[in-house]
């Protein structure tokens, strides 16, 4: 590791008493998850202390929201800052967009084609919506049936050239079913979506296909269809009429041999997703116009970015539209060459259990080589729990929260969460007095000592904790515990204090 980037990791964020700091290798070091009950403190204690390191030090970066009143307490941070004209609030009428997929199809860059951007972007929001079961035989067949036909789908809109929400909405609605050859339309019916579509795709790939054939001799190309060679050859060497060879037999047999029911689970599955982005106000912010910023103005520009469409309002669109901009902002800045005097992007989450995808594990993984910060807010693990779902959702939530790795534990009355932190802070020997007294013909008296194993903090210890407000003097009480160097009362966790402004 150079220099240059040592010193930025080691760059002091915040300080606690003792002597204890807080640095940005801290900040990007897998994140900061911030658990306590409604009320507790956590956002206008350790998430406002937070708020205002990131900000102060130059951080851009993407906030999402599940609350109405988020984006007025953002706009709040900012002018405190000084940082209010690198805030840009997306919003119903606002002037700022971000097409989504738009942007995805801008990012071919020869590893990944605009396809597989296009659709890993739509099955993470697919997944992070449905409840994950285990132990389910037919998982994997439900998972292979929808790559096929999103990426049928959306090859095939890429093919014609209209590689548009609406067109592979029509598209999709239209695709034969049952006994419907592709193609092919009743007397006096209008083509569907899918037939010109596909005719149009046939056209752009022919042209391809007939410009190619121009490159051979006359007595190659003769040769060659002679020997029945020459399809393989095309095949081979243009490889969008691979593509449709591919798209062809998708829908020609294995689409329409699907079972009814079984197709329409599938199809409805990605349709679903496709139809809330076209319904208002999400089509004009993400689907119609071009951008007026890119997840890479919050590392170059330092832009901080808020999706104001809460989950409180905007209900499950709101929360399945947020987590697709999420993973779209994620995989832009993981892709990225970390530059000398570029902002640090912050990725945060209140209410975060409500926002989560199948690679947040990984994201966070390898968030400090990326140099992104993460925090994410939430009132419990049983949240998280209840998010993810599923027989295994205990190892998954404790998976990811172990990835994160600073942890702030406010008031809780979850006694799974106090529980799961007094178990992180582990235990430790103490003296154990017992004193014996027996009274009877004989007088006589015991006494000894013995070394037993006590939690350092008690689970209903976390109850008692300072909540903030008048009542509390304005002082939010909270544990911290980070992996690495310890405090300086040598343990890896330290209680502290988070004062609060008298306005709150």
């Amino acid at each position: 590791m150079n220099t240059e980037k040592m010193n930025l990791l080691n760059t002091v964020l915040l300080r606690f008493s003792g002597g204890a700091v807080f640095t940005i290798g801290d900040a990007v070091e897998g994140g900061t998850g911030i658990l306590g009950s409604t009320g507790s403190g956590k956002t206008h204690g350790s998430g406002t202390c937070w708020a205002h390191s990131f900000l102060s030090h130059g951080f851009g970066g993407l906030v999402l929201t599940a609350k109405p009143d988020e984006v007025d307490l953002w706009r709040r941070y900012c002018e405190q800052t000084n940082r209010i004209d690198d805030l840009i609030v997306v919003e119903p009428g606002g002037p700022h967009r971000f097409s989504l997929l738009d942007y995805e199809v801008s990012k071919n860059d020869g590893n990944v084609s605009v396809t597989q951007n296009i659709v890993s972007l739509i099955e993470t929001v697919i997944e992070s919506g449905r409840e994950k079961s285990s132990g389910q035989v037919n998982d994997s067949f439900w998972a292979s049936a929808q790559t096929m036909l999103i990426t049928s789908v959306a090859s095939l809109c890429l093919l014609a050239g209209d590689i548009s929400v609406q067109a592979m909405y029509d598209v999709a609605l239209s695709a034969p079913k049952g006994d419907e050859e592709r193609g092919t339309k009743k007397e006096d019916e209008k083509e569907s979506a899918f037939q010109v579509m596909y005719e149009v795709a046939r056209e752009n790939v022919m042209l391809q296909v007939e410009a190619f054939l121009e490159t051979l001799a006359p007595e190659e190309h003769k040769k060659m269809e002679k020997e029945k060679r020459l399809e393989g050859w095309v095949i081979q060497n243009v490889s969008d009429y691979r593509m449709l060879l591919q798209i062809d037999q998708f829908f020609a047999v294995s689409y329409r041999k699907l079972h009814s029911k079984t197709r329409s689970i599938v199809e409805f599955s990605f349709i679903g997703f496709l139809f809330q982005l076209l319904q208002e106000p999400f089509y004009s912010l993400f689907c119609n116009g071009p951008s007026t910023f890119t997840p890479e103005d919050c590392i170059t520009k330092g832009k901080i970015i808020i999706l104001n469409l809460p989950v409180k309002i905007y209900q499950q669109t709101g929360q399945q539209i947020q987590i697709a901009i999420k993973y779209a902002f994620q995989r832009a800045w993981e892709r990225r060459g970390v530059l000398p005097g570029e902002h640090i992007p912050f990725l945060w989450c209140d209410e975060a259990h409500l926002f989560l995808h199948p690679h947040d594990a990984h994201f966070l993984s390898t968030a400090r080589s990326s140099m992104i910060a993460t925090v994410y807010l939430s009132q419990s693990i049983v949240g998280y729990y209840a998010s993810m779902g599923g027989n295994k959702s205990e190892y998954k939530v404790k998976s990811l929260l172990g990835l994160l790795s600073t942890k702030i534990f406010h008031a809780n009355t979850c006694m799974d969460t106090n529980r799961w932190a007094s178990d992180l802070f582990g235990e430790e020997y103490q003296t154990d007095h017992q004193r014996g007294v027996q009274v009877g013909r004989d007088f006589s008296q015991s006494y000894s000592e013995s070394e037993k194993l006590y939690k350092r903090v008690r689970p209903e210890q976390f109850v008692s904790l300072k909540t903030g407000g008048k009542k509390n003097n304005y002082i939010v009480e909270a544990y911290i515990h980070r992996q690495g160097s310890p405090f300086s009362n040598g343990l890896n966790f330290k209680k502290v204090r988070f004062r609060q402004k008298p306005s709150l």
